[in-house]
């Protein structure tokens, strides 16, 4: 049996890690300010590039992916620029 906690904190580090690997210049964005508090992407920017809400992508985030869509779960990979395999 499949433990959804164990579950939630695999999407959570996933997605973590996935967005700190790219840079905004690399998506396609423009960067404002000097310093930024994380590496690669903020979640607000994945939300924008995947056309979703900031609160819906942190939702994913936390791990609630039951009834997430074929087009926003596409969304998302085409943001973190992840490719199938």
């Amino acid at each position: 049996m499949v433990d959804k906690q164990q579950v939630r904190a695999d999407i959570r580090e996933f997605l973590t890690t996935r967005r700190a690997r790219i840079t905004p210049e690399q998506a396609g964005l423009r960067v404002y300010g000097g310093s930024r508090r994380v590496a690669g992407l903020r979640r607000e920017e994945v939300a924008t590039l995947a056309g979703i809400s900031a609160e819906y992508y942190t939702r994913l985030k936390r791990g609630n992916v039951s009834g997430a869509s074929e087009s926003v779960l596409d969304g998302i990979a085409h943001a973190l620029q992840l490719t199938r395999r």
